[in-house]
Order: structure tokens, then C-alpha cells, then sequence
């Protein structure tokens, strides 16, 4: 199982362009399949990908297929979220975040809407 049903995998192979050198800002969820409180959180991340369509890409990185990624930026503990723009990561939640918390976080760092 490579990501959660509805968000797209991202690996260590396709990392540096799907995150780093993305237009938009992107949120990683670092996960895993066994994680009781990455499974609560899932429904939450899928509905800021779906509101958010367009204005933020959302993947998800499984820390067991991708030990490395998660070393890269220090994922010590699941899940954890984190949001980057411009390839830098502007914004950390860690643990299972009430989806207004989630949604706080990602709010300034969004461009606007048309």
C-alpha cells in the first residue's frame, strides 16, 4: 500500500519534482498503513486536496517503502505533516491534528483564489 485511497504516492524517485520543484504549495503526509492515528487524519487530508484543487498539491509518503524521505526531514514520529513552497518546508503539524489545526496551518502559506 503506497498512499491512503484518494491522495497520490510520492517516493524518493519522483520526490524532488513532485515536491521540490512544484509550482504550487505541497502538502506531504508522511504515513504508514499500521499508524491507528494516520488512518483518522486520512479523511481530513483528502478534503483540503479536494477544497484546495488547484491552488495546493497533496501527496503522501509511506515511511516504511520510504525510510530515507523521512530521515531527509527528520519524520520521527507518524503522521506528520508537512507543507512546502517554493521547495522548503514552511510549516510542520505532527500527530493526529484536528482538521481546523490542519487547515490553520496551510492558510497563509496558499495563494489566493481567483
Amino acid at each position: 500500500m503506497s498512499a491512503p485511497a484518494g491522495i497520490a504516492p510520492v517516493t524518493g524517485a519522483d520526490w524532488d519534482e513532485r515536491v521540490l520543484a512544484g509550482g504550487r504549495p505541497v502538502l506531504v503526509d508522511f504515513w504508514a498503513p499500521w499508524c491507528a492515528p494516520c488512518v483518522k487524519l486520512e479523511p481530513a487530508v483528502r478534503e483540503l486536496a479536494e477544497r484546495h484543487a488547484g491552488r495546493l498539491d497533496v501527496v503522501a509518503c509511506n515511511v516504511d517503502e520510504e525510510p530515507g524521505v523521512a530521515a531527509r526531514y527528520d519524520v520521527l514520529s507518524l503522521p506528520t505533516i508537512l507543507l512546502f513552497v517554493a521547495g522548503e518546508p514552511v510549516a510542520r503539524l505532527s500527530g493526529a491534528v484536528k482538521p481546523g489545526k490542519l487547515q490553520g496551518a496551510i492558510a497563509a502559506h496558499l495563494p489566493p483564489t481567483d
